[in-house]
């Protein structure tokens, strides 16, 4: 980050002395060059069908599901989770043998996923009773799915065949969860509210008196580009 000759003068005639403006300079460039630490994809990971990417907006986050089924699709994949410049990625498994499904299983269900996993879902109105019936009726075909085509899905072995009960009881699980979140409504009520919340941020900022209407302009204590409102970031 750099600033011209003008704007070194306006952060003077703001009473900032030129250690204070080197000093935040010197710290925003420390914040830009900081490693984030959070889960990606590494270039020789496989690209999910369902690549994630994260959004600052609430109701988007909300809504998004595509990191679920990202996530789901990598574990089905048996990737593996290394550690690259600070930051924790996907990698395809050097052990390929070990995966339990081959990649016709992993697209078969992740197919399946999708049609269950999606905003369709969690913005419904189920009751329980509806819910209990649904998540038996997934489970037994899932169960009949992976039982009509375990040779096609790559589990042509014993040791392969003996985590399926597991893997069945985690994707009924995922797809349970999902319905929960529409129990009677309760997805949308909680967009509903979180919309008027950001209206209400809209229409009033934090940084604004409400008794005269006036912008307040808080100081930064340590950076003067802070005080600016942004204007040098």
């Amino acid at each position: 980050m750099n600033l011209n000759q003008q704007q070194v003068v306006e952060l003077r005639q703001a009473g900032y002395t030129d250690a204070e403006i080197s000093g935040a300079m010197q710290e925003l460039d420390s914040e830009t060059r900081q490693p984030r630490f959070g889960l990606n994809k590494s270039n020789n990971a496989p690209l999910s069908t369902f690549h994630h990417s994260p959004s600052d907006n609430l109701v988007k986050w909300q809504l998004e599901l595509n990191d679920i089924l990202e996530r789901a699709e990598h574990i089905l994949r048996e990737d593996i989770v290394v550690m690259q410049d600070g930051q924790m990625n996907w990698a395809s498994n050097p052990n390929q043998e070990q995966r339990i499904f081959n990649d016709y299983g992993v697209q078969e269900i992740m197919r399946v996923l999708s049609m269950y996993i999606n905003r369709n879902t969690i913005l419904s109105d189920y009751n329980p009773a509806e819910i209990d019936d649904k998540i038996y009726d997934f489970g037994k075909e899932l169960n009949d799915l992976i039982f009509m085509k375990y040779e096609n899905f790559g589990l042509i072995d014993l040791e392969k065949r003996k985590n399926y009960p597991m893997l069945a009881r985690q994707l009924i699980d995922v797809v349970h969860s999902a319905y929960k979140r529409a129990l009677y409504g309760a997805e949308k009520t909680s967009l509903r509210e979180a919309r008027s919340i950001q209206q209400s941020e809209q229409i009033m900022p934090p940084n604004i008196n409400i008794a005269t209407g006036e912008m307040r302009k808080e100081r930064g204590i340590l950076n003067p580009m802070r005080l600016m409102g942004g204007k040098y970031k």
